[in-house]
């Protein structure tokens, strides 16, 4: 999650700094915890110290990119940061390479097309959005709700440029649910009503950015989930080899998944929200024992391994999206797979 609070109501160097320690203790988060960090430091105004860390990220090292998760995210926040501080043939060279990677990610997408679209760029812009929506969503049946932003932003460029509405414009349309339209939102004559004399449409105007505003944080908003605790197949063998106590909490796999999918249906039914699952590992839970000074033995640090593993934004929300796949590490969509006779997968 990238923080959006604004300045005077949060000390971002502060929170840039403690995101960095806490990296320091969880370098296999490293990846998350120095992003958000570098996400305050721009907040607060420090955008060569937000570079400094995507290059601390990027840099070859025994860590270095090969590494990342997420490789091309870096680079494309990294070229977003450095065009607002006058970094532009470096920024554009970055953005360069990140469209000529095709990341399968619409996350960078939406980054480089934005950044593009911030400096007026229009048609370049509209021409990533396409790129991204026309590798990620061709003979999709159902786009998953990480890439609704491709077909908003997209949606958003065409409507500033003039063009008429082709079928992603009316898809996006579908999957707007807000009270206002995104013909509305993205109106290119919203502008001019900021500069008119005329009380109504500057309420109108308020309105609209209400309506906008709602929907941002709506996206941005994950409070701290209630977890379960999955183990994938290989990491639950090599968990009950070594700690054979733990097998009364896991009688098989099949008996495990089945047991979390039920866990979370039953504290959906009973009103608990913001419900999610978080992925072990066996070096890590160990990791974490040691830091409890408990033994990986017993059975009672399951749940606070699963509670620390949320904190540290490792938690998958429950339901999945609409057509993304299930939490079980299947690759199967969730609607096919453990969500088979259960609660639909929601939008959020």
């Amino acid at each position: 999650m990238r923080p959006d609070t604004p300045a005077e109501n949060v000390d971002h160097t502060a929170e840039a700094a403690r995101l960095e320690r806490t990296a320091g203790l969880y370098p296999e988060d490293a990846e998350a915890l120095l992003l958000r960090a570098a996400a305050h430091l721009e907040l607060s105004g420090d955008r060569p110290a937000a570079t400094k860390l995507y290059d601390r990220l990027l840099s070859p090292s025994d860590t270095g990119p090969s590494g990342l998760e997420n490789p091309s995210l870096v680079r494309a926040l990294k070229a977003s940061n450095l065009w607002e501080y006058d970094h532009e043939a470096e920024a554009r060279a970055i953005i360069d390479g990140v469209r000529a990677a095709s990341p399968r990610d619409p996350a960078p997408w939406v980054i480089v097309a934005e950044a593009l679209e911030a400096h007026d760029e229009l048609e370049a812009a509209h021409e990533t959005f396409t790129e991204g929506a026309r590798l990620l969503l061709t003979d999709v049946a159902e786009p998953p709700y990480s890439t609704h932003p491709l077909l908003y932003g997209r949606h958003r460029v065409r409507r500033m440029l003039g063009l008429s509405h082709d079928d992603w414009d009316a898809l996006a349309d579908t999957l707007h649910t807000m009270p206002v339209s995104l013909d509305e939102l993205h109106d290119p004559k919203r502008v001019w009503s900021l500069g008119s004399d005329n009380p109504a449409d500057l309420e109108a105007e308020i309105s609209r950015l209400r309506a906008e505003l709602g929907a941002y944080r709506e996206a941005l908003s994950r409070p701290f989930p209630v977890a379960m605790l999955h183990w994938p197949a290989d990491e639950l063998t090599e968990l009950l080899d070594a700690y054979p106590p733990l097998a009364a909490e896991y009688p098989s796999y099949d008996d495990h998944l089945a047991t979390i999918e039920s866990a979370l249906r039953e504290l959906a039914s009973s009103g608990t929200p913001n419900l999610g699952v978080v992925r072990g590992t066996v070096p890590s839970y160990e990791a974490f024992a040691a830091s409890e000074g408990a033994s990986p033995a017993d059975p009672a640090l399951l749940p606070q391994y699963a509670t620390t593993l949320a904190a540290r934004g490792r938690a998958v929300a429950w339901p999945p999206q609409r057509g993304a796949a299930c939490w079980c590490g299947s690759e199967q969509p969730y609607a096919q797979c453990h969500g088979l006779g259960g609660p639909a997968a929601t939008d959020r």
